[in-house]
């Protein structure tokens, strides 16, 4: 049995959509919280049920709740692992660094340690580009420094993979360590540029546009990473029992040809209000995917204007 922490969160619903469709048993968790509109959250798991009905099992667990999760791995007899749940959000984290602690790292190491105790084959977890802080050679290979985060929500998802990789060595615990770049599409975050922006379109308010524009971004649509992450499941590391790769699309666009994109997509013009660079903003994400090929033997990625075509007409359709 395969548990997807996180299920009801963005990319977890995708992952699960994509598990369930291959009539793989998993079972998800979730703790429902309101970082941002519990709705649509609610919403992602009800479509779940409606398509795959009694093959979807989920249940409302906090990731701090040790003694459940304990019971969860035990009755569902849990093999595999894709922790996905996590407090989001670089900005929030420099308001709020202590709900990422309690996420973060607290229910990080829960669903680690307890995964080490219950002999799982394989702990998959999600990571993030935020790691790598600001860097001066592109693509970004794994390899590259990534020890000086720029914001408390980077420095988490570091310290994630510190812990990971020392019960990697100690107990010789399977573990795929997963940086994603700026995941996108439909059923997206709310809190996250493509979904801003789109709404700020659709209800003619103005958006912020971070560092005058001047930013670029590794935009990576949800469906290639739940593929990715599928694919993954199969190829546990065995030699050395850890592995690092990078999920992106291995394309760069800069923030204002991406607007551009909206606003054709949308018939709207995006009233615009350029601001300075944002305290733990990185100007430029761009990673190599070469590993993740080589792993995956996935050839192609969506373009982004496919990509953001389709969140588009998804958010037509739930919102407008």
């Amino acid at each position: 049995m395969i548990l997807i922490t996180g299920v009801a969160g963005f990319i977890g619903f995708h992952l699960a959509d994509k598990l369930l469709s291959q009539n793989i048993n998993m079972i998800g968790i979730d703790n429902l919280n309101d970082y941002y509109d519990v709705k649509l959250k609610k919403d992602r798991l009800k479509n779940l049920r409606s398509r795959y009905k009694k093959k979807f099992n989920f249940l409302k667990v906090d990731i701090l709740n040790e003694k459940k999760l304990e019971k969860i791995f035990k009755k569902y007899k849990i093999k595999k692992v894709i922790h996905l749940a996590a407090q989001a959000g670089v900005r929030y984290s420099i308001y709020k660094p202590s709900v990422y602690l309690d996420s973060n790292i607290n229910g990080f190491f829960n669903i680690l340690d307890i995964s080490k105790r219950n002999k799982v084959k394989h702990f998959i977890f999600s990571s993030s580009s935020s790691v790598y802080g600001d860097q001066k050679i592109y693509p970004i290979k794994e390899i590259e420094e990534s020890s000086k985060p720029l914001s408390f929500y980077a420095a988490t998802k570091k310290t994630n993979e510190i812990l990971s990789y020392s019960y990697s060595k100690i107990y010789k615990l399977p573990i795929s360590c997963l940086r994603l770049f700026t995941v996108y599409g439909p059923w997206g975050r709310p809190d996250m540029a493509p979904y801003k922006f789109t709404k700020a379109a659709f209800e003619n308010k103005a958006i912020d546009v971070y560092n005058n524009g001047k930013h670029e971004r590794d935009f990576t649509y949800v469906v290639d990473v739940a593929n990715s992450i599928f694919k993954i499941i199969k190829k546990t590391p065995k030699k050395n029992f850890y592995q690092t790769v990078n999920v992106c699309s291995s394309k760069t666009i800069k923030l204002m040809n991406f607007i551009k994109i909206i606003e054709n997509y949308t018939g709207k013009v995006i009233i615009k209000k350029f601001v300075k660079k944002q305290k733990g903003d990185v100007v430029k994400t761009y990673g190599s995917n070469n590993q993740l090929k080589k792993l995956t033997n996935i050839k192609r990625f969506t373009p982004v204007k496919i990509g953001m075509k389709k969140f588009i007409d998804w958010y037509v359709k739930y919102h407008v």
